[in-house]
């Protein structure tokens, strides 16, 4: 419903850039919105407005204008995309550990050694860190739909390989394939919710995301070890292939492209790659409409070195630092719960699959549950303060402490992950009843990963202008460090103990989250610095593209 008498309509040419203070550079075409001056108040998606408490308990009334919506998609459209994103990021960490039950007999079925297949697992984790800094790159240019299409080819044809071959060098190879195909969709996946939803709702959203991606450690290694012990273990690619493949098929039949440099917020028709096969087959029977279409975007090489440039920035860099630390206290405890629970309880491979279900569900817990608590946060920080939220076209994060609020939530929980670690670790040294480190699995996933998710959120929210090559960043970051202390853990433990180990990795963790209180002290100063040197390199180079086309259009005139 449009306010027409009490919101006032911007409607930019199809392909502006509009640029929101601090907030987002982002194209924007079409639409109007409302919001009430209520701290918190807004309005959904289908312009009706919201009325929330302001901090002394009373209901603001009073209305200011706005300009196009930040998203035209409905809320059941976006929950729609979120869904069927959600199953096709449940891909890469599905992958990842789908493959654990199935090294005994992979290995003895090609005559190879255990370390030279633990070796695939190495480069498996090597190309999940390159592949997204290549796959964010080319989403953020050229669209989401060209990437996710070209990610999730790669990887089927891939599996098919895998269930072909019949010799390690083309395992070796292969896998990293794989991973370079179901890594890349883990950045696209959090780009998609930066596209279609404003700060203030991103948590939730971002916590289905999450979910998809955590529920693949919970279930995969069941899934495994009941096909290599039924089907054998060429019916672990055969399953990934089909279902990646199904998965693919609704996307491509229905999920528009949400790249804002593509579409805008949605209002700009795609072309070409970016068009679903349903805008295909409906705009063949309506008459073209040139001059109103986004510009055709080529498919150009990607350039992976646009990830490493965001090392450099002061704020990001420390989020960066902070979420790897806490990404290799839960994956270590992953990496490392078959190895140590077989000797101590005696497990066979499928009991041992069966004791990563606490951990998985926990992860998904958190991952829902962290959504909830981010977006109530950010209520509260905006009321606290006196913000307006505004749910249709974004919030001005120039004049939102968004730091504090993301940072807030993750030191409480973040807190009790650590003490859970360390408690996992003496439990295991101790080889007490198995019940007490599936407690501890379950909230170290419950805590310590949904702290990394939501610095994972934070991370998405500092960089509207390329939110997949931020993630594809973070995610370099954390899977080469990953690729690293896997490989020497096995040893930690033999010479210090399992207690002593996890309480290693607790501590420094815990060493570093002073981050947490220097983000919101400094984080907003570095974010105005980032954004002023972003706005003065996009004039150099549109002074540089009119001074181009100058002369050219001289001589016509």
């Amino acid at each position: 419903m449009e306010e027409k008498n009490e919101s006032t309509q911007t409607v930019p040419t199809p392909g502006e850039l509009v640029h929101r203070t601090g907030s987002q550079s982002v194209q924007e075409a079409g639409g109007t919105g409302a919001v009430l001056t209520a701290g918190g108040a807004g309005s959904d998606d289908d312009g009706a407005d919201s009325i929330d408490e302001q901090p002394d308990g009373g209901e603001g009334l009073s209305r200011v204008s706005t300009g196009p919506p930040y998203s035209i998609f409905s809320r059941t459209t976006k929950i729609w995309i979120m869904v069927i994103v959600s199953c096709i990021s449940f891909v890469s960490p599905m992958t990842a550990t789908i493959y654990f039950p199935a090294l005994n007999p992979i290995a003895a079925d090609l005559g190879v050694s255990l370390s030279l297949i633990n070796l695939t697992i190495t480069t498996y984790m090597v190309c999940q860190g390159i592949a997204p800094t290549l796959f964010g790159d080319l989403a953020d240019v050229s669209g989401r739909r060209p990437a996710f299409i070209i990610a999730m080819t790669i990887y089927v044809l891939a599996n098919i390989g895998l269930a072909l071959q019949t010799n390690y060098a083309a395992l070796l190879v292969l896998r990293m394939v794989q991973s370079s195909g179901s890594s890349g969709t883990i950045a696209l996946a959090f780009a998609v919710v930066a596209d279609i939803s404003v700060s203030a709702e991103r948590g939730k959203y971002m916590g289905f995301v999450s979910a998809g991606l955590n529920a693949g450690p919970a279930i995969s290694p069941v899934l495994g070890g009941i096909l290599t012990e039924y089907l054998g273990w060429r019916a672990i690619f055969w399953f990934c292939a089909i279902l990646s493949g199904v998965a693919t098929i609704p996307y491509t039949l229905f999920i528009p492209e949400t790249c804002r440099k593509v579409v805008g917020n949605g209002s700009v028709p795609p072309r070409g790659w970016n068009k679903t096969l349903l805008d295909h087959w409906r705009l063949r029977k309506q008459p073209k409409q040139t001059e109103t279409a986004a510009p055709k975007q080529r498919l150009g090489f990607p350039n992976p070195l646009k990830a490493l440039r965001i090392l450099v920035e002061k704020d990001l860099s420390q989020i960066l630092f902070l979420s790897a630390l806490i990404y290799l206290v839960f994956i270590l405890m992953s990496a490392t719960l078959s190895t140590q629970f077989k000797p101590i309880y005696g497990l066979n491979d499928l009991q041992i699959g069966l004791c990563y279900l606490p951990y998985g569900c926990g992860c998904c817990f958190a991952s829902v549950g962290q959504g909830y608590l981010l977006d109530w946060n950010y209520r509260r920080v905006a009321r606290k303060i006196g913000f307006v939220i505004d749910y249709k076209r974004g919030d001005d994060l120039s004049k939102f402490p968004i730091e504090r609020a993301r940072a807030q939530v993750v030191m409480p929980i973040l807190s009790v992950g650590l003490v859970a670690t360390t408690g996992y670790g003496w439990a295991l040294q101790r080889e007490v009843h198995i019940a007490v480190p599936l407690v501890m699995s379950f909230v170290i996933g419950l805590t310590v990963t949904g702290s990394y998710s939501i610095l994972q959120t934070l991370c998405v929210d500092l960089n509207p202008h390329a939110p997949a090559t931020a993630v594809a960043a973070l995610n370099l970051i954390r899977c080469l460090c990953g690729a690293v202390s896997v490989a020497f853990i096995e040893k930690m433990i033999e010479h210090i103990g399992r207690g002593w180990t996890f309480t290693f990795w607790a501590l420094l963790c815990a060493a570093f989250t002073p981050i947490l209180f220097i983000l919101p002290r400094w984080g907003p100063g570095w974010r105005e610095e980032r954004r002023l040197r972003l706005l003065k390199e996009q004039e150099k180079r549109e002074e540089a593209e009119r001074a181009a086309v100058g002369p050219e259009a001289a001589p016509e005139s």
